[in-house]
């Protein structure tokens, strides 16, 4: 048995698309998943799973959410080890501004991350490390560039967090 960290993509934004906590719990539940816990009302998941393939994973929580709510659910999954390196990773940047973290579906190529760090500026950067791009954003950081849309528009599916809440799930859950 393995635990697992899932964070769900596009949850509780408007009318249409809720998900609440419990129904959540109750859906990852339904799919088989065991010790499911969440955090805030953001589509933070930990469950624990015999199942190893990150892709099969995905795809139950996915199908599974997909009936119990009636619309897709991305859903990015990592290990506990993933996601406790993702928040020792932000130590290294010493970055004393807003810091949010993209999470990504699947590992980018090396051309799409100078893609994505090259959006960046003096007051804005990307850090792509893994699965995990680091928004470094200062002052400006309600009008910045470099948002989940533009990490999704070079690498493909993500969600975003901020660091605070992946410290705090590092915590929590790892």
């Amino acid at each position: 048995m393995a635990t697992y960290i899932a964070f769900l993509r596009a949850i509780n934004l408007g009318a249409t698309r809720k998900f609440p906590k419990d129904a959540i719990v109750a859906a990852t539940e339904a799919a088989g998943f065991t010790d499911v816990a969440t955090h805030i009302n953001t589509g933070n998941v930990r469950f624990d799973t015999t199942m190893r393939s990150r892709a099969r994973i995905e795809a139950a929580l996915e199908k599974a959410y997909l009936e119990d709510r009636g619309f897709e659910v991305p859903t990015i999954v990592f290990t506990q080890k993933e996601l406790a390196a993702i928040a020792d990773e932000a130590e290294s940047f010493g970055h004393g501004g807003r810091h949010y973290v993209s999470l990504l579906k699947e590992a980018p190529s090396a051309a799409a991350v100078a893609k994505v760090e090259a959006v960046g500026t003096a007051d804005e950067v990307a850090k792509v490390g893994g699965r995990a791009v680091h928004l470094l954003l200062g002052d400006n950081y309600h009008e910045a560039k470099l948002t989940n849309a533009t990490v999704e528009k070079h690498l493909g599916v993500a969600t975003n967090r901020n660091l605070t809440v992946i410290r705090t799930l590092a915590e929590k859950w790892c």
